[in-house]
C-alpha cells in the first residue's frame, strides 16, 4: 500500500473513549458480548451515529438482529432525542412482530435511559440490557455496522441536503446490506439469505 501510496477508507474522526468503565447502574450488561445468537428475535443491538451533511447534522438510529446481522429498524433525524430510538423500535416491532423476549442491548446514552424508551420496550416485551459506561466493545456489532456504511458508502463525504443523505443510507440498508451484502458470520450469506435458510429448515424438521 506503501509503494502504491494509496489507504484505506476511514470513517469520521472519534473522539477517544475509554476502553473499559464501571458496570451500568442503569441496567444490567446481560449480551455481555455474547454476539452468536442461534436464531431470530433472540438479541438486538441498538446505537446512533452522525453522518454530514451541508445543512447540519443528520443522526441515523439502527436495530440489529444479532443472529443474522439484519437492520431491522432504523430512523434518521436532524435531531438525536428519544423520538429517534423510538422510531427505530417501533420499526423493528412492526416488522419482526417477536413472540417471545427479546434482549435489547444499548449504551447508556440518555436517549436509551430515558422513560419512554424503558416504557416503550417494556410494553412490547423486550428486555434491556446495556454495556458498561464508555466501553464501546460491549456494543461491537453496532459499531461495526457504522464502520461499514461510513467505509462502503459514505467514505468521508457531505451530503448536499438530509434528504440526500437519507435517500443514500435507505438505498445502502434496505436495497445492498439487508438484501445483497455477504457476511463472513452468515456462511457468506446477506442477512436476509441467511435469515431465509434458517425458516425453511425449520419447516423441514
Amino acid at each position: 500500500m506503501q509503494q502504491a501510496q494509496i489507504q484505506a477508507e476511514r470513517g469520521y474522526n472519534r473522539k477517544t473513549r475509554y476502553d473499559s468503565g464501571e458496570l451500568s447502574t442503569v441496567a444490567p450488561n446481560l449480551l455481555n458480548r455474547e454476539f452468536d445468537v442461534s436464531k431470530p428475535n433472540t438479541v438486538w443491538v441498538t446505537d446512533i451515529t452522525y453522518i454530514r451533511t451541508y445543512e447540519g447534522w443528520l443522526f441515523l438510529a439502527v436495530i440489529i438482529d444479532l443472529f443474522s446481522r439484519q437492520v431491522v429498524g432504523w430512523s434518521m433525524s436532524e435531531r438525536i432525542n428519544t423520538d429517534l430510538v423510538l422510531n427505530a423500535i417501533t420499526m423493528a416491532c412492526w416488522r419482526r412482530k417477536p413472540k417471545g423476549e427479546v434482549i435489547v442491548h444499548s449504551d447508556q446514552g440518555c436517549q436509551y435511559t430515558s422513560y419512554d424508551w424503558q416504557s416503550m420496550l417494556k410494553a412490547n416485551n423486550l428486555t434491556v440490557s446495556m454495556s458498561r459506561r464508555g466501553n464501546c466493545h460491549d456494543n461491537a456489532c453496532a459499531e461495526s455496522f457504522f464502520a461499514l456504511l461510513k467505509r462502503e458508502r459514505i467514505r468521508r463525504k457531505i451530503y448536499r441536503t438530509r434528504e440526500e443523505g437519507k435517500a443514500d443510507i435507505f438505498n445502502y440498508i434496505e436495497l445492498f446490506y439487508n438484501s445483497t451484502r455477504r457476511h463472513g458470520n452468515n456462511n457468506d450469506l446477506s442477512p436476509r439469505d441467511y435469515e431465509k435458510n434458517y425458516f425453511l429448515k425449520q419447516m423441514g424438521v
